[in-house]
């Protein structure tokens, strides 16, 4: 069994960062490798069992369901369904920790999968970098985008 992991700090308050990746649905609205998304059978996005069934922006489409909510740990954990990468039984963890110092946050996301020993540094390039770190990049831009900057001081009279 294969496992890619990768975490990063990003240079925002957990609260913050969860907010924006919580939604098991809401990927396409921040992670540039999503085209679309969509729950099956009109469950709500942390509904454990739920299906995300999304296009990516390069083609191909897969199915994931979720295995894992919580808010409090500020986690979720996820299995490929369907998908056009030649894997299987791929599990993920995506979990979002507090860094005290900075109001930081501490982001992890890993995978454990099986595959062809020929396609595995194929696949960890895919998950690792275009999936996850592009991931992490997108939610740190996000949240730098979304920090607005200190009212400017009145002008003197």
């Amino acid at each position: 069994m294969a496992r890619v992991y990768v975490s990063a700090v990003i240079d925002a308050p957990v609260g913050q960062v969860w907010d924006k990746a919580r939604d098991f649905n809401g990927h396409h609205a921040w992670h540039p490798i999503i085209a679309d998304s969509h729950i099956e059978d009109g469950l709500r996005s942390d509904t454990v069992g739920c299906v995300r069934n999304f296009g990516l922006t390069p083609g191909g489409r897969l199915r994931e369901q979720l295995v894992s909510f919580s808010d409090r740990e500020r986690s979720y954990t996820y299995t490929i369904l369907e998908s056009p990468l030649p894997l299987t039984d791929y599990v993920a963890t995506f979990r979002l920790t507090e860094v005290t110092e900075g109001n930081r946050t501490f982001g992890e996301w890993w995978a454990d999968f099986d595959c062809r020993p020929e396609d595995l540094p194929t696949l960890r390039e895919q998950v690792g970098r275009n999936t996850f770190a592009a991931g992490f990049r997108a939610l740190a831009d996000l949240c730098r985008a979304g920090v607005t900057a200190p009212a400017a001081a009145p002008a003197p009279p």
